[in-house]
């Protein structure tokens, strides 16, 4: 491991653990170097397991074609998900507890089985999800200001941050993902708009990449395993006191609040 992937992964956790975010990792590392940027998300990850962390699924990040060009990326990313990671549903998220948070609303598979195999496709992720819901990702960024690049964005754990899953669980024979609409709405008044085809042509798409990408790095994704699929639209910033509530057709709603400051 070099000296690089340890600086940056001590850079990003320091700025997780005292709440001050840090400047961008990129400059460690040879420009667009993705595979060092994936070696600190993984070290980051190993020392929160020893910590005792349990984890609980993977996110997808970067399914928006107009994000990808922005980043310079003709690929999605992904990130781990942990159990404290979780919000409930209508929960609310206490001030501080993240840095520079914001919004997305998405379509989240829980999955029944393992899926192994390194040429996954979209007929096998149907087949090992048990159901889908609609969720709310509450990105964040150790990044100042999120001034990222790919390499900025995918050490620091595709910039997860918390996560909501609604309370309606859908079996996928009765939805189709490419054609669900979704919108978010902060404090009463539609922010974000999007389609499942918004996401790499449907939620079910960015799922056999992940499950394909992630068995030929031999840590595939398991049975229990919560899969975030990727945005259905803009991701939309946080201020205290917010509420946001999602709606997906054909799976529901989910609602997240964050509190005031001094609450």
């Amino acid at each position: 491991m070099s000296t690089a992937v340890r600086e940056a992964a001590d850079l990003l956790r320091t700025a997780a653990g005292s709440g001050k975010p840090c400047l961008p990792i990129r400059d460690l590392f040879t420009f667009g170097d993705i595979e060092s940027a994936y070696a600190v998300q993984r070290l980051n990850t190993e020392r929160a397991l020893a910590e005792g962390r349990r984890p609980a699924g993977r996110k997808i990040g970067l399914t928006s074609p107009a994000v990808q060009r922005q980043l310079g990326v003709a690929q999605p990313d992904f990130g781990a998900l942990f159990a404290d990671m979780t919000v409930a549903d209508g929960g609310t998220v206490p001030a501080g507890r993240l840095l520079q948070p914001k919004v997305e609303a998405e379509v989240a598979l829980v999955l029944a089985d393992d899926l192994p195999g390194p040429d996954c496709t979209a007929a096998d992720v149907v087949r090992a999800t048990g159901f889908a819901v609609a969720a709310l990702e509450i990105v964040d960024s150790r990044i100042t200001d999120w001034d990222i690049s790919i390499v900025d964005t995918v050490a620091d754990n595709a910039s997860s941050g918390l996560f909501v899953l609604g309370g309606t669980r859908v079996p996928l024979d009765r939805v189709d993902l490419r054609t669900v609409r979704m919108t978010l709405s902060r404090n009463g008044s539609a922010v974000s708009e999007g389609t499942g085809a918004d996401c790499l042509g449907s939620p079910l798409a960015a799922a056999r990449w992940l499950a394909s990408t992630l068995a030929r790095r031999g840590d595939p994704l398991r049975a229990g395993d919560v899969v975030l699929t990727g945005a259905l639209g803009p991701m939309v910033t946080v201020a205290p006191g917010d509420v946001f509530h999602g709606e997906i057709s054909g799976l529901g709603s989910v609602r997240v609040g964050f509190a005031a400051e001094g609450q």
